[in-house]
């Protein structure tokens, strides 16, 4: 599946649901009453995954999977106590597959040669695609702009683990940004866009 359809699908939905914050804060507005949200300490956030970017590192081509995004809120009142914000600490555990490998080959087994130097003898070119296993760890800053609706933006590091050896990496900077639709206190559907996934799943503020 090429990624420009899948991109597009998701910019309308983003843009639809941003239509609706629109709306919702238009109506009832919470953004200016401090506080005015639900009370909770940690939120559990399992979800379903698209990769319609290439991945970091070897895999190419669109990518799916599942994950779990847990957040423990460290500042009620956020980092500016005349709006409705908050902030927590993210971290979580996402599997991708991706279905296209690495172009060239990637040398999976080296031995020492003549005057020291390494000789690849064994190659992976991905032909059977790559899983990553991404690690996130984010500061999540919460704007609670209305009754069923939430946005947030999530500046942190990636850390991940590819292809059938595992081999560790990881990205200095990766930047989400996502939205809540609550459907009571407790419950919410929530999507995230960023690099290198997008996410959609639920949220139960615990």
């Amino acid at each position: 599946m090429n990624a420009k359809p899948l991109a597009f699908c998701l910019s309308a939905c983003a843009a639809l649901s941003l239509l609706g914050v629109s709306r919702a804060c238009v109506a009832q507005s919470t953004i200016k009453r401090p506080g005015d949200r639900p009370p909770y300490h940690f939120e559990a956030e399992p979800h379903l995954l698209l990769g319609p970017f290439d991945a970091p590192g070897w895999a190419g081509g669109d990518g799916f999977g599942i994950g779990f995004r847990g957040t423990v809120e460290i500042a009620p009142r956020g980092f500016i106590p005349s709006i409705n914000n908050s902030v927590g600490i993210g971290f979580g555990l996402d599997w991708v597959h991706y279905a296209a490998g690495y172009a060239g080959g990637v040398c999976t087994r080296r031995v020492v040669g003549p005057n020291g130097t390494l000789v690849c003898t064994e190659v992976d070119n991905g032909d059977h695609g790559q899983n990553y296993f991404y690690l996130p760890v984010v500061m999540q800053w919460n704007f609670w702009l209305a009754k069923r609706w939430s946005v947030f933006g999530e500046p942190g590091i990636l850390p991940y683990f590819q292809g059938h050896q595992l081999r560790f990496s990881a990205l200095p900077l990766t930047l989400y940004a996502g939205g809540r639709f609550h459907f009571n206190d407790r419950i919410t559907l929530t999507m995230r866009i960023g690099y290198p996934t997008f996410s959609l799943g639920a949220s139960f503020l615990l």
